[in-house]
């Protein structure tokens, strides 16, 4: 098992807009409020699909954007609310915040969501705001912008396709030609420390996840050498593929390699001689392999195990072995990496507002709440400006900057708006 992860951009979309319109209709008084409010941002959602096995679609679109929510209407009428972007995840997947490192969401189970940036809310248009005082207000409210998000989705891959085999017998250079996995490969006889995993996908769109895993040893399943380490990552594959040096550059006999591996998978436990296996017959461009291949078939009792024989060099007969592995596949059940309910994780509450200074004497207003009111208002409305700084006043940032030193003309600064102190 290894972990795969991409780092990605995700922008919920932002409320629609609320409207300051007014009823003309004979049956209402004239100046009655009518502006409806804007709809809701469509959140960023993902979803678990089984049909998925890596992140390979997330290399290719890092950037996931929701919809913006319909401005509201005239006549009273609600703008319509957007729909979500639901961005396919597989089983297995965890996502977190890149900027804080923090666990939004671990999705393991088919079907299962998790909201991973919210749409902003619609803009409440001056139907909301009509009083007795005042009947027929110039007043309306920007949608909120959504949330956005620099995130790392991380996934737990367990191979579908282990490859076992004696040090030396290709299977390193056979993961390498068939996927971009860029394992390290040399003339050796000692065996490969850690397992070397790769996604291989087919020319007909099909992908699976194929593992080289440490070469075995006799006694292995006694803990010898790699021993335990190596089976049990064998333990974890759908489908074990063999692959057998059929030239015997080595000296070994082939068919005894087959023989002593299986006995080593037997040893350590029954239940992996239940699982599919394949032979793929290596280095069949070099000398002797013909005739060491015919050899190897009449030995073989086992009619239900087939041989590919095929070239990592030259690559011959590879793509009937990688079309053969993936419709194996879809008869076997997946299994799932971990296994966890869906966690979301919320954030502490923040204060309202923060007051900081600027080296030329401004003083600096931020904080997600008081940001959020700033994007909502309409400056263009002298009533929707006066709104803003009542709001301001209501949540005590008048008494703040006084604590912290604030007069008559002071520079205050929220975002890219700039206005004096007025005690």
């Amino acid at each position: 098992m290894f972990i795969d992860q991409v780092s990605i951009y995700v922008k919920a979309g932002d409320g629609g807009n609320g409207i300051a319109a007014f009823r003309r209709e004979k049956y209402v008084p004239k100046g009655g409020p009518a502006g409806g409010d804007g709809g809701h941002g469509g959140d960023v959602i993902f979803e678990v699909d089984e049909g998925l096995n890596t992140l390979i679609d997330f290399r290719y679109n890092r950037h996931f954007k929701g919809d913006r929510g319909e401005n509201g209407m005239s006549k009273g009428k609600h703008g319509k609310d957007a729909n979500p972007l639901v961005v396919p995840v597989p089983p297995g997947t965890s996502v977190y915040d890149e900027d804080t490192d923090e666990l939004i969401a671990d999705l393991t189970t088919h079907g299962e969501r998790a909201t991973i940036a919210q749409g902003g809310i619609g803009g409440r248009g001056n139907i909301r705001f009509a009083s007795s005082r005042n009947p027929a207000p110039n007043l309306a409210e920007n949608g909120e912008p959504g949330e956005e998000k620099n995130i790392r989705v991380e996934l737990k891959v367990i191979a579908d396709v282990g490859l076992v085999g004696f040090p030396s017998v290709g299977k390193s250079t056979l993961l390498s030609v068939v996927t971009a996995a860029r394992p390290k490969i040399a003339d050796y006889h000692f065996t490969t420390l850690s397992p070397n995993l790769g996604v291989v996908d087919t020319e007909d769109g099909r992908s699976f996840v194929m593992a080289d895993l440490p070469g075995l040893i006799e006694g292995a399943h006694e803990g010898v050498g790699l021993g335990h380490q190596f089976l049990r990552h064998v333990e974890r594959t759908r489908l074990i593929v063999h692959v057998i040096d059929m030239a015997s550059i080595e000296g070994r006999d082939p068919y005894d390699d087959y023989v002593k591996i299986k006995e080593e998978l037997v040893a350590y436990d029954e239940k992996l001689s239940e699982k599919k296996q394949m032979i793929v017959a290596n280095k069949m461009d070099m000398p002797d392999a013909e005739e060491n291949l015919a050899v190897f078939t009449k030995k073989l009792k086992d009619a239900t195990t087939p041989i590919y024989p095929v070239s990592s060099i030259t690559k011959e007969g590879l793509t009937v072995l990688l079309y053969s592995i993936a419709d194996e596949l879809e008869k076997i059940p997946k299994t799932v990496a971990v296994e966890a309910e869906v966690v979301i994780q919320h954030k502490a509450t923040e204060k309202s507002f923060v007051i900081t200074r600027e080296d030329d004497g401004a003083f600096i207003l931020s904080g997600e709440k008081i940001e959020k009111m700033f994007k909502m208002t309409d400056f263009s409305s002298d009533e929707g400006t006066q709104r803003f700084a009542r709001r301001l006043r209501h949540l005590g940032v008048d008494d703040a900057l006084r604590k912290r030193g604030a007069k008559d003309g002071d520079i205050v600064r929220l975002l890219d708006f700039e206005f004096e102190f007025i005690d």
